[in-house]
């Protein structure tokens, strides 16, 4: 009998296991990075760069740039959001930008114009 209820336990442990997975694969993920840079219009030249190779490794992600007002010590810095439709294409760009040659001497490029105070991913409630 104890040998049934432990089955019937992990079968249905398994089960909500599951079903938690699938509910968070139809969630929004949101990466928002805050800058430090002196030179918005260099950096954001470079986001444009960056687009382009994302359209071109057919990464699905919005990216978009704003500026910090009403942030406290963030005032002023720019936050990059990218959003993406699930965690699964979130994963999928991780992957495909880091194995892209090209995207990667890019990304160290980026370097040269901006500093990363935070890094930040979000799950849709």
């Amino acid at each position: 009998m104890l040998k049934i209820i432990t089955s019937l336990a992990l079968v249905f442990a398994l089960g909500l296991g599951a079903s938690n997975a699938a509910l968070a694969e139809g969630k929004t993920y949101l990466r928002v990075i805050v800058v430090k840079t002196e030179d918005a219009s260099a950096y954001l030249r470079e986001l444009d760069k960056g687009k382009a190779m994302l359209k071109r490794l057919g990464v699905t992600v919005q990216m978009r740039a704003w500026r910090a007002t009403f942030a406290g010590p963030d005032t002023g810095s720019l936050i990059v959001s990218q959003e993406y439709p699930s965690f699964a294409a979130f994963a999928e760009a991780a992957a495909k930008t880091a194995a892209d040659p090209e995207f990667s001497q890019w990304l160290r490029n980026l370097d040269k114009v901006r500093k990363i105070a935070t890094d930040s991913l979000y799950q849709e409630l």
